[in-house]
């Protein structure tokens, strides 16, 4: 299992649409469109390389250098199969 953590969402946004729209959109939006579109090129790579699995957007995780802790609440974003 690989597990991504993104961490710069709200600078990519902001780099794509303007500071001033980005500050107008909340955190955790900027956060669900980057790992979207994330996934959606993720996906397409796998594919052309011929990998098969599946691939998901988990609300709830958080990867640190000391593990993964699981939040009160975890939440399936987005779910895509390779």
């Amino acid at each position: 299992m690989i597990v991504l953590k993104i961490t710069n969402a709200s600078e990519l946004v902001a780099s794509k649409v303007g500071k001033f729209l980005e500050s107008l959109t909340p955190d955790s939006l900027d956060e669900a469109k980057v790992e979207e579109e994330v996934l959606k090129k993720l996906v397409e790579n796998l594919r052309l390389e011929g990998i098969r699995g599946s691939v998901a957007s988990v609300k709830g995780l958080d990867l640190s250098p000391d593990g993964l802790t699981m939040k009160r609440d975890l939440h399936l974003r987005k779910f895509s199969e390779i």
